[in-house]
């Protein structure tokens, strides 16, 4: 058990991953904050081995609660990944992910995407995980990226970065931006009840992102009540796989809903 007192806070150093959970069923990590250091780490948080034996019991979960990450903010912050699940059977409870894309440091925008590097918040390849409050931010690829199957998310809120100097920074090769969550393309079976993703682009609002929400198109890869929302800088085009929109950026900060997707 990793318990902090008091919202205990990890920073790595030299590149390294503050926490590793081994493949182990029963684990608590609790009331920690985990922040990336002046060099590059793979991982912020591991919870259990890439392509391990994820032994587990989804009687008795590994459990992440209130566990918080920061990539810059108090200092510059640099990493790959911020959090990563492998283990089956991980219950994910109120944890948010965080690039600080501004702040008071003194650099201007173009100088923070350069500064503070974090490419993706979330990655869970594990099967049969539940995510329970899932906030994930300002990452400068997919800020949540889910390729286990039988996965559960019960509210996901995400805003893209504010920072991408131009739109050829902030391109998926020839498509424009990087949803804000993508569920992986062979994933079969995947449920999303309650999702947001907004944007503000305020370093370079002609910026676009082709779809807040990218899944694949298959019966068993349900959302329900998703929404994206453009605020007065950047636009997002769709909600999900060109559903919901084009946006209508005459009426800014005004959602566009989808309620089911795919539609019953």
């Amino acid at each position: 058990m990793v318990l902090g007192i008091g919202h205990a806070t990890l920073t790595a150093v030299n590149g390294a991953t503050p926490l590793d959970v081994a493949d182990v069923p029963g684990v608590v990590v609790a009331g920690v904050t985990v922040d990336a250091g002046l060099e590059t780490s793979p991982v912020l948080v591991r919870v259990g081995k890439p392509n391990g034996d994820r032994p587990s019991d989804p009687a008795n979960p590994t459990t992440l609660s209130d566990v918080y990450f920061r990539v810059g903010g108090p200092h510059v912050g640099k990493v790959e990944t911020a959090l990563e699940v492998n283990s089956d059977n991980v219950l994910i409870d109120h944890t948010w992910v965080w690039r600080a894309d501004h702040g008071v440091e003194g650099f201007t925008d173009t100088e923070r995407w350069n500064t503070n590097v974090g490419l993706t918040g979330v990655v869970v390849n594990g099967d049969d995980v539940t995510a329970t409050g899932l906030f994930v931010e300002h990452f400068q690829r997919h800020n949540t990226v889910w390729n286990g199957e039988r996965g559960t998310v019960v509210l996901y809120q995400n805003e893209l970065p504010y920072d991408p100097p131009t739109q050829a920074d902030w391109m998926k090769g020839d498509v424009e931006g990087w949803a804000g969550y993508k569920v992986g393309d062979h994933v079969r079976d995947h449920t999303l009840y309650g999702g947001g993703v907004y944007v503000f682009n305020q370093n370079n609002p002609s910026i676009h992102t082709e779809n807040g929400f990218e899944v694949p198109a298959t019966e068993g890869v349900k959302l329900h009540h998703i929404m994206t929302v453009n605020l007065s800088a950047g636009t997002i085009d769709h909600v999900v796989n060109g559903v919901g929109g084009p946006a209508d950026n005459s009426n800014t900060g005004a959602p566009v809903y989808v309620a089911e997707y795919p539609a019953p």
